[in-house]
């Protein structure tokens, strides 16, 4: 769409200005909603790989009344898209955003919330059905949902460009969320930011930049902790990319390409990638700028983003979504030992740590414990980490709920559903299956709606008895110690220390039980002895 004024038979929508000019909205089931509302100028021509610079300004109203361009991405595989919804609007116009409110105008000062979404910074949209946010603002929350640049585009690393412009462009929304919500019946002063994945990922870095300090009041992290990839990772996948297309891995080369193809590679490369398996991949680099430095270690021992209330959690068997579509999951049982031995590599720890998993978990195979041990390892305890930090003003909760699809359990995206309280729709049944339980999603999305407004989503914030509300168990509940989702870890890393301590006999000898292990990180924990793995 162009910067002019458009004229539509929608004359009677909301009409709420924006920074850059006038938009129209419609009313849905009561509901004013505005879409395809951009917040940047197009990434086109120059402004590839570049930062995000703001709109054209536009006289009269602008129509805000279909989901605007998304950001160029490969589509799912075959077993993925069964499970998941990616849709494609065509167009250059992608850094745009959503609104949904009960009360388009000032004065109204709602709660707000800004959504993040997820696909390994390499697939996904604001316009993913399940995402709607028309119950948020049913509940008196303004919600907006965000387009970002996505792979190579939005987090290739290039000696002639800066990096993380995806993350850049979140900022940028941000920014013009804090500005311009006001005018829609948001409060300014309690955005609440949350995601899932990568969208939690984003989140972290976010909440952790310089240059965001003061527009957050909470978030929520969905099974994704804040972090930074490694940069030479990243430059791995720039170069495989530059050598399937037989050009200089530099930005003004991969601006020259065509972009279909662009995608056919970026696909073609990562194709083997995956959050247990490893491989190359786009994320978040340090740049000395927006991420200055590691964005774990900054919001756990620095001073960015204390004044931030945080929600924290993840799904019992995230690593289901990775393994079990495709067939990988019979696959990493079939190599045994071999798939055992790289996932150890891959969480830096020693024999203990899995005889720990089979311990608390007799009878798994070797995907369930490579998959679990890789899901603590990466996800959960960066997320215990954070909490642990931020006593007090962190929540943490666990989704057990399994799937009426086979074999996904409680895995990774299953959640994002009952949040949104859009389970009725086929998007959500895709990966819930049938007959999803309403009372779960009234339970999650209240607490999502709560944490909103005023930070206390419904139970105990963290603190040294590790609280972690459980959600699929019948009714919600919170548990304590022992049933940390990283207990595992836990537990082996505190064998070992028995062992290297000579404690007394009742603790030295190898824990051959949940029971046992139990007992000793208890007495451990006690003394404050608990070595926690890296």
């Amino acid at each position: 769409m162009t910067a002019t004024t458009t004229q539509t038979a929608e004359r009677t929508g909301p009409v709420v200005g924006t920074p850059y000019g006038a938009v129209r909205g419609r009313y849905e089931n009561g509901i004013a909603v505005f879409r395809g509302i951009p917040y940047a100028a197009p990434p086109i021509g120059p402004r590839r790989f570049r930062p995000p610079v703001p709109p054209e300004p536009w006289t009269g109203v602008r129509d805000a009344l279909a989901f605007g361009p998304t950001a160029p991405k490969p589509p799912y595989s075959e077993a993925f898209a069964k499970l998941l919804s990616d849709p494609v609007v065509p167009g250059d116009d992608c850094l745009n955003l959503n609104v949904w409110t009960p009360e388009p105008g000032p004065g109204a000062r709602l709660p707000v919330m800004v959504w993040l979404h997820g696909g390994a910074l390499t697939r996904g949209s604001s316009a993913v059905p399940v995402y709607d946010g028309h119950a948020f603002a049913r509940d008196g929350v303004v919600m907006a949902s965000v387009n970002y640049r996505l792979g190579v585009e939005g987090y290739g690393l290039f000696p002639d460009a800066p990096a993380n412009p995806g993350l850049r462009d979140q900022l940028a929304a941000l920014r013009w969320v804090h500005d311009s919500i006001a005018a829609f019946g948001g409060d300014p002063d309690r955005i609440t930011l949350f995601g899932q994945s990568a969208g939690a990922i984003s989140i972290g870095a976010l909440i952790a930049a310089p240059q965001a300090q003061g527009l957050v009041r909470r978030a929520v992290l969905q099974s994704g902790p804040p972090e930074a990839f490694d940069r030479d990772k990243v430059r791995r996948m720039v170069r495989r990319m530059a050598t399937r297309l037989k050009i200089p891995a530099t930005a003004e080369a991969f601006a020259a390409v065509d972009r279909e193809l662009l995608l056919r590679t970026q696909a073609d490369v990562g194709r083997l990638s995956s959050p247990v398996l490893g491989g190359p991949t786009f994320g978040i680099v340090i740049d000395g700028d927006l991420v200055p430095r590691d964005p774990l270690e900054a919001l756990v021992d620095g001073e960015v983003g204390r004044d931030v209330d945080l929600m924290l959690g993840w799904t019992r068997d995230e690593y289901r979504l990775w393994l079990v579509p495709g067939g990988l999951h019979e696959r990493v049982d079939r190599l045994g030992a071999v798939a055992l031995a790289g996932a150890m590599a891959r969480c830096h720890c020693g024999v203990e740590v899995p005889r720990g998993y089979r311990a608390l978990h007799p009878g798994a195979g070797t995907a369930e414990t490579v998959g679990q041990l890789v899901t603590d390892h990466l996800l959960r305890y960066p997320l215990h980490r954070l909490a642990d930090a931020r006593p007090g003003t962190s929540h943490v909760y666990e989704f057990a709920w399994p799937s009426n699809r086979p074999d996904l359990g409680s895995c990774h995206a299953l959640e994002l559903g009952f949040v949104f309280d859009t389970g009725e729709i086929p998007e959500s049944a895709k990966l819930a299956g049938q007959d999803a339980p309403q009372a779960l999603a009234d339970a999650m999305h209240g607490a999502w709606v709560r944490f909103a407004v005023d930070g206390d989503p419904g139970w105990q914030p963290w603190d040294d008895t590790h609280p972690v509300r459980i959600f699929g168990e019948g009714d919600p509940y919170v548990a304590h110690g022992p049933r940390d989702p990283e207990f595992a870890l836990w537990a082996a890393d505190a064998v070992a220390t028995a062992k290297e301590a000579a404690v007394p006999a009742e603790g030295a000898p190898p824990a051959r039980s949940a029971t046992e292990l139990r007992s000793v990180v208890r007495r451990l924990r006690r003394t404050g002895d608990v070595r926690r793995s890296s």
